[in-house]
């Protein structure tokens, strides 16, 4: 992998409710480990979870992924944005109805992270189902906020998480 700097992890979440959303995490993760400075090295099932913030519209579809990556943290926003532009995201309205969402949720070697483009970790996910079952699944000892994912996990309420995919390489499929 050609990148920037020193290759370190990076933990992403993805969603959507429009359209086909589990196609487009499959084919907004195919185009990030097509990049040279971007490896796909994990890749969560697939579940499908209630709305949150804005809860009258379609349940979601979320996957989290595990990359390695030679870009800052910034840099990756950026990349994953230009997916997201790339697939047609359009940002109407806060916590809204969307095609795609790729967000970092955690940097290697970074514990905290305060710029206007990017705050590390993701703000609330300690506090959200949706980012935690996935993460859980491929990072569960991954520090946050100075508990693991798994602990962090644990306090929340489940009861409405379904998995809806499970095979291991889901996201291949949607190669282009």
């Amino acid at each position: 992998m050609s990148g920037a700097g020193k290759i370190r992890k990076a933990w992403l979440g993805l969603g959507g409710n429009m359209g086909d959303p589990v196609a487009s995490m499959g084919r907004a993760l195919c185009a990030l480990d097509q990049r040279a400075d971007i490896r796909v090295v994990a890749v969560s099932s697939v579940y499908r979870t209630p709305p949150w913030g804005k809860t009258d519209q379609a349940w979601f579809h979320n996957a989290c992924a595990e990359v390695e990556t030679g870009l800052a943290p910034v840099a990756l926003l950026e990349a994953c944005l230009d997916i997201e532009k790339q697939m047609k995201r359009l940002r109407a309205e806060r916590w809204g109805p969307r095609t795609i969402d790729i967000d970092v949720l955690a940097f290697e070697g970074v514990e905290t992270l305060q710029d206007p483009a990017l705050t590390l970790p993701h703000p609330r996910m300690t506090e959200r189902a949706f980012v935690l079952v996935p993460l859980a699944e491929i990072a569960p000892g991954l520090m946050v906020n100075g508990r693991t994912v798994e602990q962090w996990r644990q306090q929340c309420d489940l009861s409405e998480i379904e998995k809806a995919r499970e095979d291991a390489g889901w996201w291949r499929d949607f190669q282009e």
